[in-house]
């Protein structure tokens, strides 16, 4: 069953559950609209309602993937072996990948989006090489709503050259997404700390500081603990790969700060709000950094992180310490698809220390804070939670499940995989699918 809207007459549906992110979840819930907007969101108690019942689903709010590559989307497979080091997975990327032009990168990006919205994703924060343009989003859209996009602008070049040519190639797609309106939203990248040296990394925080609404800022931190190597001591598998393609540059490494990574992270907290991405080898006290400075959010990368084999990712110690984490796929060179659906599976299977409400969090409402746009968006739709007056048809999805309690609701998500999902549509019931049958 799929929702049909009645023009300005409400109408009323019946879920067996409903999960807002901005309250508990409710059983046996009632979900009203008028023209396509929710107005009221109830448990349908013990009053009769006339409700059209949309059957054993629970229904949930798009997802956010909070960091991807879309135009590594014609990877059919991750790039190297699983468990191969950073550093020649670096390496292995860029022999793989060599000089992609830009009919291929919007190619590979109409295919990636298209597979983010099969997957129940609304709002996907990428990364962009640049010069790098996206299809109409409109030809991305449930009912009306499309998918929205934060495109950071890619910056690195150890070499002053290719670090200034980059950095201004940045600030025209940034001016260029600018003019374009509010479905795509202009960021920006220092790539990492390895391909990025510290004042260009400065320089590109206050590039997006001082734009005009304060643009957020993506970095890759703490990924392994050979960039930590590299930071610390100027040694390492990181080191020998950048001198063996002749990438090294005498005097940016070791960095000369007695604490890098944390040093990065003061300059990310200057930003007006950043994302850390990955974090998988952060310590204590960038924990406790990071607990202090909530402009910051972490974004995960779950299978991402299986791939290289690293060690478990502090996300519960993370989440304990109250900091912000959202969930991203990285690209299909280091993951075999988009799916987000796919990494909140994963941790609900892999990851039992994590309270399964966190992880659904983590998937919506944190990676909307994280991205800045949990509140609405001013085109009738918010992003990472149910709630009257904001979200959308098109902006919801929904799950089988027959779960009477919130453990087996539980259980029942970690075994869906993603083309049994189901989205929101107005007219056509097989639409109400994601293409999978």
């Amino acid at each position: 069953m799929n929702f049909k809207t009645q023009g300005s007459k409400p109408q009323t549906y019946r879920a067996r559950w409903l999960f807002p992110m901005v309250s508990p979840p409710i059983e046996n819930a009632l979900i009203t609209f008028v023209e396509g907007t929710i107005v009221e969101i109830k448990p349908a108690g013990t009053d009769p309602v006339q409700a059209i019942d949309l059957g054993d689903v629970a229904v949930l709010p798009k997802l956010v993937n909070a960091h991807t590559h879309l135009e590594f989307s014609d990877c059919e497979s991750p790039i190297g072996t699983p468990g191969i080091a950073l550093a020649d997975w670096i390496g292995e990327v860029m022999r793989a990948r060599g000089q992609t032009d830009l009919a291929a990168r919007q190619a590979n990006i109409a295919k990636g989006l298209a597979e983010s919205v099969a997957g129940g994703v609304g709002l996907i924060a990428d990364i962009a090489t640049t010069p790098s343009t996206y299809p109409p989003l409109e030809d991305f859209a449930v009912q009306g709503n499309p998918v929205r996009i934060v495109s950071f602008a890619e910056i690195l070049g150890l070499s002053s050259e290719r670090g200034d040519e980059r950095f201004q190639s940045a600030v025209r797609h940034c001016d260029s997404l600018d003019r374009q309106g509010d479905r795509c939203q202009p960021a920006i990248s220092p790539h990492a700390p390895y391909s990025t040296p510290i004042d260009l990394v400065r320089r590109g925080v206050e590039l997006a500081s001082h734009s005009a609404d304060g643009m957020l800022v993506a970095m890759h931190l703490a990924e392994s603990p050979e960039e930590r190597e590299l930071l610390a001591n100027g040694t390492g598998r990181f080191a020998e790969v950048l001198k063996n393609a002749g990438l090294w540059r005498d005097g940016l490494f070791p960095v000369s700060a007695t604490e890098p990574i944390l040093e990065y992270l003061r300059i990310l907290a200057s930003a007006p709000r950043s994302l850390a991405v990955h974090g998988n080898d952060f310590r204590a006290d960038e924990i406790d950094f990071l607990a202090q400075n909530p402009s910051i959010s972490v974004v995960y990368c779950p299978r991402t992180h299986a791939f290289f084999g690293y060690d478990v990712h502090p996300v519960d110690r993370l989440l304990r310490s109250g900091v912000r984490v959202a969930l991203g796929t990285d690209s299909r060179a280091s993951n075999p698809d988009l799916s987000l659906w796919e990494e909140l599976r994963f941790l609900l299977n892999r990851r039992q220390d994590l309270d399964p409400i966190r992880v659904l969090e983590m998937a919506t409402i944190m990676g909307a804070e994280a991205i800045g746009m949990d509140q609405s968006s001013g085109v009738n739709q918010t992003f990472g939670r149910i709630e009257a007056g904001n979200s959308g048809v098109g902006s919801l999805f929904l799950v089988p499940t027959r779960a009477a309690t919130l453990n087996g609701v539980y259980a029942d998500f970690a075994r869906t995989e993603t083309s049994q999902l189901r989205f929101c549509t107005a007219t056509d019931p097989i639409a109400g699918h994601n293409g999978a049958g």
